[in-house]
């Protein structure tokens, strides 16, 4: 498609041309709202020109029936009219070609091969797997509000959701529809671009089922195929450039654990757990799984512990103590391993949940909030163990 106004900015001279350059830079400086980069950037300006106070866009969309066709649309829109002498704007649509969809998914993996994992050892984001010995200690809980609490502070995150057979991710984060289904993740090629909320990138079974499939349907897995999800979510979805990328671990030691164990050895673990022994007897285990392929326990998050009540005093619900008992269970001569913060028990924490407004957001004042945004702050700030990195350094 060819533009009638393409080159009638540089018909004039001098200030058409000055014109067309300024609509051209804001319209190029808008963000792409699914990769998060610049429209400049990925090649998806076709024209630009300008006649009298008439500008004419035109884009070049990744793909037909792009769900953010709209937004950008209408970013391309306000921000070419924010160049002087501009009172009128026409966009015109279109999508990319074969050969230039190709090229993006090239650009955007950075030379890697296709199905190539960016998160190896020598990788400059840091990957984090959270885990538990069992279920209802609140880990996909304590994950969520720790991925959007790292987001506040301005690191790009992104977040796996490998619990298959349990997955709550989306509904935690509220990307879930009003029957509570996630969206679809758009698909450039053979990258797929995860949707984002509250400035996470979160990925999920729960996006891949059958439109026509119940939401509570069950997914019935064994171990391959298991393997090859989230070896799929570490390939297939594009990212981009990430500070930390969370894993939400199914809780115990199954078939996940050890796959994770062997795609990514180098990652630092998180081992969620309650106060209660029971739980804290379990979690245990799923700490010393890690150890053993290599990983190495960052430190223990205790969740639901003792609240304060009204009138001042405290209510161990579900006891106290089990967060240190698996901290100095999992701590050796070598690496010892911390309490990193105790979660209380919160109405709030959980409402947020059921809600899909996260509790580091919704209620930043409440007491788990705060507890969360303290271990953020303490992960960010913890500098990442060199172990098992190679190092930019020539021998002499």
């Amino acid at each position: 498609m060819t533009s009638a106004l393409a080159g009638a900015g540089d018909a004039t001279g001098g200030e058409g041309d000055a014109r067309t350059d300024a609509v051209r830079r804001a319209v190029g400086a808008v963000i792409d709202p699914e990769l998060r980069r610049p429209l400049a950037e990925l090649d998806m300006i076709r024209s630009v020109g300008v006649s009298g106070a008439r500008a004419r866009v035109e884009i070049a969309l990744t793909i037909v029936g792009c769900p953010a066709a709209d937004r950008i649309e209408r970013d391309v829109r306000a921000a070419a009219s924010t160049a002087p002498g501009v009172s009128y704007v026409e966009v015109v649509v279109g999508v990319m070609s074969p050969p230039e969809r190709q090229a993006l998914t090239a650009r955007l993996r950075g030379g890697r091969a296709a199905r190539t994992m960016p998160f190896g050892p020598d990788a400059l984001t840091r990957v984090i797997a959270v885990t538990s010995g069992k279920g209802g200690v609140g880990k996909s809980s304590i994950t969520a509000n720790l991925a959007v609490a790292l987001a506040q502070r301005g690191l790009a995150v992104g977040l796996i959701d490998a619990d298959v057979h349990g997955f709550s991710i989306p509904g935690l984060l509220g990307l879930v529809d009003a029957e509570g289904r996630p969206p679809a993740p758009t698909r450039i090629d053979d990258l797929m671009l995860p949707p984002v909320a509250f400035g996470v990138k979160a990925i999920s079974i729960g996006m891949f089922l059958p439109r026509d499939q119940p939401v509570s349907a069950a997914v019935a897995w064994r171990g391959p195929m298991l393997h090859r999800t989230v070896q799929q979510f570490l390939t297939d979805v594009f990212f981009g450039d990430l500070d930390v990328l969370l894993i939400d671990m199914p809780p115990g030691t199954g078939d996940v654990a050890i796959s994770v164990g062997q795609l990514l050895p180098h990652a630092d673990v998180l081992v969620v757990t309650t106060p209660q022994t029971a739980a804290s007897d379990v979690a245990v285990r799923s700490g010393l799984v890690a150890a053993q392929t290599g990983q190495r326990v960052i430190g223990v998050v205790e969740n639901m512990g003792a609240i304060t009540l009204p009138d001042g005093s405290t209510l161990d619900l579900f006891g106290a103590g089990g967060g240190e008992a698996v901290a100095a269970s999992l701590s050796t001569p070598d690496h010892v391993v911390p309490l990193l913060a105790s979660v209380p028990l919160s109405v709030d924490l959980r409402r947020g949940g059921d809600e899909g407004a996260p509790v580091v957001v919704s209620r930043p004042d409440d007491a788990a909030a705060r507890a969360i945004a303290a271990l953020a702050e303490r992960i960010a700030t913890t500098p990442r163990g060199l172990a098992r990195r190679s190092l930019p350094v020539t021998p002499r």
